[in-house]
């Protein structure tokens, strides 16, 4: 019955997500917490520096803006299927599991910098996936390079989705052999400016260079994963599962578009996974942008899983655990 209510497409629908999400965040509203001493905080990107500066002391403005940029990005979810239609279903369900996935970890309703690159990530995997048979050479690569570029400038790591770029080439494109360049290209540029202001303004470029190299070495804070944590992640992980193997299965019938978009998605998830496992100073922050690709792929499910008692079953389950993680957080009990 609950997989069924937010199934739907009307303004009952998105009125039951945004109170999901007001529900979800209205611990980190009443008793709202500092960052903690993760790498991007001891040597903050210069974007994320700013942005920390202008929230002060304070928690409270980092939570807000940090729930706002999560309401943008689940607008930006919404639209991105509902213009390339690569579900083939008009439906919520990508930006409600996007809300729930994030979720499993209470602690990173904080401010920090991976909302705002995986909001500058999400436009450039937009735009990345409008050059499909545009003609000519497509420029849409340096706009998504500069895009990915500037998502680094807050949260470094990010840069490792400028592979998206090459993989959107492969899948999309003919062979034009400028547009690899153009696209690297655009991945530099936002350093080339950012060095020159700090060239002209004199400011201190081998600091810039340590606070990379610390973003990329320095081991982050291990991460404390409660039991109920672990359920609740093994249960995501078998949806996950049954997800892309059910999308696999359908890949041979979707339109090319369509098929491409989630073969991106795959490169999206990938990398993001392959970040956090091979780079010590990656922890779970990481899953604001392993959420976007995992949120199409299990909403793609549970719009066309032919049976419905068992998805209502395990959508429930997800839906409860998750309230109940958020709960217990916001008790302070840790089971």
């Amino acid at each position: 019955m609950l997989l069924k209510l937010f199934k739907g497409t009307g303004p009952g629908v998105i009125f039951l997500i945004a109170v999901t999400l007001a529900g979800l965040w209205i611990g980190a509203f009443i008793d709202p917490q500092l960052p903690g001493e993760a790498v991007y905080e001891t040597s903050p990107m210069p974007l994320y520096g700013i942005i920390t500066s202008l929230a002060g002391t304070s928690p409270l403005p980092g939570v807000i803006l940090s729930f706002l940029i999560v309401t943008v990005l689940l607008m930006l979810l919404t639209y991105f299927n509902t213009s390339v239609f690569f579900i083939n279903e008009r439906t919520f369900l990508p930006a409600l599991f996007y809300i729930l996935l994030c979720s499993f970890y209470p602690e990173i309703r904080i401010l920090n910098p991976v909302l705002p690159a995986a909001l500058f990530l999400m436009v450039a995997i937009m735009r990345i996936i409008d050059t499909y048979r545009k003609p000519g050479t497509a420029f849409n690569y340096f706009d998504a390079g500069i895009l990915i570029s500037i998502g680094s400038l807050f949260y470094f790591n990010v840069i490792w989705f400028g592979l998206l770029l090459i993989a959107g080439i492969i899948l999309l494109r003919s062979g034009n052999i400028r547009e690899p360049g153009i696209a690297v290209l655009g991945l530099i540029t936002p350093y080339i400016i950012l060095l020159g202001l700090y060239f002209v303004l004199e400011i201190d470029i081998e600091s810039f260079f340590a606070d990379i190299k610390n973003n990329l070495a320095v081991e982050s804070p291990g991460y404390h994963f409660p039991r109920l944590t672990i359920i609740l992640m093994i249960l995501a992980g078998l949806l996950f599962l049954v997800s892309i193997v059910f999308l696999m299965a359908q890949m041979s019938s979707k339109k090319i578009k369509s098929r491409k978009t989630f073969f991106l998605l795959m490169w999206v998830l990938s990398v993001s996974l392959a970040v956090f496992l091979f780079l010590p100073s990656v922890s779970v922050e990481m899953i604001w942008i392993t959420a976007i690709p995992a949120s199409y792929i299990l909403a793609h499910y549970f719009v066309f899983a032919r049976k419905k008692l068992v998805p209502e079953i395990m959508f429930t389950g997800l839906f409860l655990l998750v309230i109940l993680v958020q709960v217990l957080f916001s008790f302070g009990i840790i089971i």
